[in-house]
């Protein structure tokens, strides 16, 4: 790694229902820490979570993960809708059943009000099933003048189940 880059930390949150999620998220994972402008330096246990805003589907694997990157907010972005695109990620409805999903929730630096971006992720201290996995690893993270930790305290948590408790369960997929 160049020591002239500027490496700058982000936080993602990654789900998905259909299909194989949990291997979706770790293809994913790994796609991006195959990226010579993206490095994973921190992954959440799996969970497994009830449907959130629209409730007639199957229950979700979600976890959460810490990049470095040397890419701005939007371009990370792209990059990982690229990597949705690439793993037939189809959107239909809104908080609908997929394959994969993948949020940047936070982006060391930046707060980002466009079209396209939000950041910090304009929801993601209301779901539970965000801030569960990312207290795993960023439970003093600011967000919002409140710590994830402080946030994690007053969400629903009701259903939320440890799927595996490994934070390495991204790489145990060939």
């Amino acid at each position: 790694m160049s020591p002239d880059k500027n490496w700058r930390r982000a936080t993602l949150g990654l789900g998905g229902n259909i299909g194989e999620p949990r291997r979706a998220m770790a293809d994913a994972l790994r796609a991006l820490d195959e990226r010579p402008d993206c490095r994973v330096v921190a992954v959440s246990r799996l969970y497994r979570t009830p449907p959130w805003g629209k409730t007639d589907q199957d229950w979700f694997f979600n976890a959460c993960a810490e990049v470095e990157t040397t890419l701005d907010p939007e371009t990370l972005l792209d990059a990982c809708l690229e990597i949705e695109r690439l793993m037939k990620r189809v959107r239909k409805e809104r908080w609908g059943p997929r394959a994969i999903d993948i949020d940047l929730l936070t982006f060391e630096g930046a707060s980002v009000a466009s079209e396209l971006l939000q950041l910090p992720h304009p929801r993601m201290v209301e779901r539970g099933f965000v801030l569960m996995p990312l207290a795993d690893f960023a439970a003093d993270l600011e967000v919002e003048g409140r710590t994830v930790g402080e946030w994690l305290g007053e969400a629903d948590v009701g259903g939320i189940e440890i799927a595996d408790g490994d934070v390495d369960w991204w790489r145990k997929f060939d």
